[in-house]
């Protein structure tokens, strides 16, 4: 019931709440990949032992998609209904107290035990950006409504204001009642940003790609990125994303890990643009998808473990180098958004190269990071040898596994069909399309009869 395992001394720690936050997050690898008894002894424990009564303060962004995330895709997956119940439970709790404010912007920091938040409310666009395709799933499975209408005001609001270039910067203003932008911020598709606008495209997907103001400040965001952000490294002309300081417009060459989850989603754009995946735009992304992936597959296979550094920082002052990190931020802490790009641009594609990455990449994990008690993230990622951290991000389960796991199952097409039926949430977890739920509730209660 630990959330997070320390795999060298064999115990956990409780950094999330105390909620048994790896559990919950793998409750869909568990079943995914066929682990049956484990499966059942977690939806067990889910039942008997799960209690908020004594959280501590928690962030609502990390625990929305990681524990409701996590509870929301295994009910879906086995239609278990105590999953369900559960997640209800642990939703409406967060809601209820995240939502008390007159700008509809949500407290980030909430103790679910004490029914107490944190004055500040949530201030970055990855914080009240990433809610929408949990919520508005339980909204549809429960019938509350409210879950919706409370998470999908936040980004109707910030249509209002989205930036001519599309672009938002990270940091949000929120005074007497209302959200505005920064004056002076950053635009980033790293930290802080990333899942903002991996949730615009894939909200719309998940709404049967109806909400067409979802679409547009997809497509609006993409746009600006390709004009100001897209650059290409010398000598060996690598694609990569970058970050701007505003106001200016100061283009600072630097990209982090998390950015490589856009490769994954300007797949997933290119492939269901409404104009057609062969028009000039969808053409565009498709090759700016596979041109970053590229370049975050180099991200580990230029390194002596072959594992990534944390990010780079890209050098177009110095022509005769890609780019360079510092020892500060090379390390690995397990991380998903490579292999998670593999895995998408894979099921696309059919490209075999993808496979090829990713087993280079897992053998690397392998090598390097695994402990008789789990896998431990890499402190140093030019140093071979070195001992693993005592530390394993719920994520790594959830996540890395999991996308690896997908990427080598010739099966994994009928599972998650990307395109039609399923939405991966920004933690992986597998969701039925909202026009979806119906059939498959009815499929599930057919089989119960049986």
């Amino acid at each position: 019931g630990k959330d997070e395992l320390r795999p060298l001394s064999h115990r956990g720690d409780d950094r999330w709440g105390g909620m048994g936050m790896t559990l919950l997050d793998s409750l869909d690898t568990l079943y995914l990949v066929g682990l049956t008894d484990e499966f059942r002894r977690a939806v067990a424990w889910v039942e008997t032992s799960l209690s908020l009564s004594s959280v501590p303060e928690i962030s609502f962004f990390e625990t929305c998609i990681r524990a409701l995330g996590g509870l929301l895709a295994a009910w879906d997956l086995s239609g278990e209904e105590v999953l369900l119940r559960r997640a209800d439970e642990l939703g409406g709790r967060m809601m209820e107290l995240a939502f008390q404010t007159a700008s509809g912007v949500p407290y980030n920091n909430i103790v679910l035990g004490e029914g107490l938040v944190r004055a500040e409310v949530a201030n970055t666009l990855a914080q009240v950006g990433t809610l929408q395709l949990e919520y508005r799933y339980l909204a549809r499975v429960t019938g509350k409504e409210e879950y919706a209408t409370a998470v999908e005001r936040i980004v109707k609001d910030l249509g209002m204001i989205q930036p001519e270039n599309g672009l938002f910067p990270f940091q949000l203003d929120v005074h007497m009642g209302k959200v505005k932008l920064a004056v002076n911020g950053i635009v980033t598709f790293g930290a802080n940003g990333d899942s903002f606008y991996e949730y615009l495209l894939k909200a719309w997907l998940q709404g049967g790609r109806k909400e067409e103001y979802l679409r547009y400040m997809y497509d609006k965001a993409v746009d600006g990125m390709h004009e100001l952000l897209v650059h290409t490294s010398t000598p060996s002309g690598l694609t990569y994303i970058a970050e701007m300081k505003i106001p200016g417009n100061i283009i600072d060459h630097k990209m982090d890990h998390l950015v490589c989850f856009m490769g994954a989603t300007l797949a997933l754009g290119a492939y269901t643009h409404p104009a057609g995946l062969e028009s000039e735009k969808a053409q565009r992304d498709l090759k700016t998808a596979k041109a970053l992936t590229y370049t975050c597959y180099q991200m580990y296979a230029r390194t002596k473990t072959g594992l990534s550094p944390e990010l780079i920082r890209f050098t177009p002052e110095l022509p005769n180098l890609d780019y360079r990190y510092t020892a500060d931020i090379s390390y690995y802490i397990l991380r998903p958004e490579t292999v998670e790009s593999f895995f998408v641009l894979y099921q696309l594609t059919g490209d075999n190269v993808y496979r090829d990455w990713g087993w280079e990449i897992f053998q690397s994990i392998v090598a390097h990071c695994i402990t008789d008690g789990g896998f431990g993230a890499y402190k140093n990622i030019e140093r071979v040898g070195d001992i693993p951290e005592d530390r394993m991000e719920s994520f790594f389960v959830a996540e890395t596994l999991k996308y690896l796991y997908l990427l080598f199952d010739d099966d994994a097409g009928e599972k998650l069909d990307l395109l039609n039926k399923n939405v991966l949430t920004t933690e992986a977890h597998p969701l039925t399309m909202l026009d979806e739920i119906d059939v498959k509730r009815s499929n599930l209660q057919i089989g119960r009869n049986r």
